[in-house]
């Protein structure tokens, strides 16, 4: 028998536990760790689950999230106009407030909800005060839905009656059209969960002056390719979610000739607005972004998420092809700087509309080129381009339009494939502001919410059963 002779030198991969990694590392040998984990967490049913999916099904599925992938890179929404909820907005009738997140009574809303229906309902003239609007709500004599199901996306606490600006983004490339409210702003305002006398004369205002205005720069202006001035933008460090402060210069810059020409009386109110509100172009890219999930929408048999929206309360998804909601309960926001004073303890969950960016390469995917993102994130740059990464590991594609100088000009991922998270485990992550949960103070803070997986183990169940 030949002796045994044990190498001079050894190079380690260690999969799974890093702790085994660590302890290599510090004998001063190179090691390669493999962040591994049982797939499904090892839950039987959902592995066998994830094995139909990528084995049996998944020619069907892949075609579908190419074809997907496709829409959302191909479409170019434009913004064509401004108009009011009750003369474009598909299925509004009567007196009906749209607000974000899955439907919702009521009474099972989150406090900064309630207080923004509230406002909306006073800005309706339906009532003459908040106390008068509590009244109306609660008994039902105003119709409340889901802003996603009119083909509609609302910020944060947003709620919107029929006489609501909103802003209309046309997809040409995709047949569709999708809509958003004017960004009401910063400071006491209804979507920052405030029903006070200024956040329902801010609505007031958006109704009967910036509505008309944007409307009339738009008409003398033309369309505005949105996403266009959204690539920009992230490659000037927004992330178009938490930062839209480069997309909104942008934007102002374009418009600057329109808005000096505007009449006097109308031109040194609109300027202010414009100029105190760094998240204008919010609603926008929200509104774009919708545009091109209504089309990708339309392709059956996908595993591709096309939805994902909070309302303070509950978490929802829809897959590409289905009009489920898959629904769980509304995740805290963590990693997060607040206001001083406040902390987890005095904070709502998160909530809003604005997950749609995430779902199209904005937002989050854009995290790794956002110093502004990464001061949430760990503080530095390194911990920026981990949540584009996290973002990587879960989604098929990659943007053709938005791309990362900082991370060698990469495209941001595109297309949240549901199988992908439940079998690694790791849901997205939404920048997002924080509201107060209780006392109506408005935002305390700023964070990262992290999905819930328990609607995307739902939603993969039910793919399963369709293929």
């Amino acid at each position: 028998m030949s002796e045994l002779v044990l190498p001079d030198d050894v190079t380690v991969v260690n999969v799974g536990l890093p702790m085994f990694a660590e302890a290599v590392r510090a004998q001063g040998a190179p090691v390669q760790q493999v962040d591994w984990r049982i797939p499904a967490g090892g839950d039987r049913a959902m592995v066998a689950t994830l094995e139909h999916l990528h084995g049996d099904a998944a020619a069907g599925i892949d075609a579908a999230n190419a074809e997907v992938v496709r829409r959302l890179n191909d479409g170019v929404p434009q913004l064509v106009g401004v108009t009011t909820v009750n003369t474009a907005v598909p299925g509004v009738t009567g007196r009906m407030l749209l607000h974000c997140g899955p439907s919702l009574p009521y009474p099972q809303h989150c406090d900064p909800l309630q207080r923004s229906l509230r406002a909306a309902t006073v800005a309706e003239g339906w009532a003459d005060g908040v106390e008068k609007a509590e009244q109306l709500l609660v008994s039902g004599a105003i119709t409340l839905d889901a802003a996603h199901h009119h083909d509609t996306v609302v910020p944060m606490a947003s709620a919107i009656g029929p006489s609501a600006p909103v802003l209309v983004v046309e997809n040409a490339e995709g047949g569709t059209r999708a809509f958003a409210p004017l960004n009401q702003g910063p400071g006491d305002v209804a979507w920052f969960g405030r029903d006070t006398d200024a956040a329902i004369a801010r609505l007031r205002f958006l109704a009967a002056t910036a509505g008309p205005t944007i409307a009339a720069i738009v008409a003398r202006a033309g369309p505005l390719d949105v996403l266009t001035v959204a690539a920009q933008g992230i490659e000037m460090g927004d992330d178009l979610h938490m930062r839209t402060q480069a997309a909104t210069n942008l934007l102002t810059r374009t418009w600057l000739p329109h808005i000096a020409a505007l009449p006097g009386t109308v031109r040194e109110p609109f300027a202010a607005y414009l100029a105190g509100n760094h998240l204008f172009f919010l609603n926008l890219a929200m509104a774009a972004a919708k545009s091109l999930q209504l089309s990708a929408e339309q392709v059956p048999g996908s595993s591709i998420v096309t939805t994902m929206a909070r309302n303070g309360t509950t978490f929802g998804i829809k897959l590409a092809g289905s009009p489920t909601w898959y629904v769980t309960g509304a995740p805290p926001v963590g990693e997060a700087l607040y206001n001083a004073g406040q902390g987890p303890e005095t904070a709502a969950p998160d909530i809003g509309d604005s997950a749609v960016l995430e779902l199209t390469g904005m937002g989050g995917p854009a995290a790794g080129n956002s110093p502004a993102v990464a001061s949430f994130l760990g503080g530095t740059m390194a911990d920026a381009a981990a949540a584009t990464e996290g973002y990587r590991a879960i989604c098929v594609g990659t943007s053709r339009r938005f791309t990362l100088p900082a991370m060698g000009f990469r495209g941001t991922p595109l297309g949240v494939d549901a199988r992908l998270v439940v079998e690694l485990g790791i849901t997205p992550k939404v920048t997002t502001g924080i509201l107060h949960a209780s006392d109506g103070s408005g935002q305390i803070g700023a964070g990262v919410a992290t999905a819930p997986l328990d609607c995307f183990v739902a939603a993969l169940h039910d793919l399963a059963e369709r293929t």
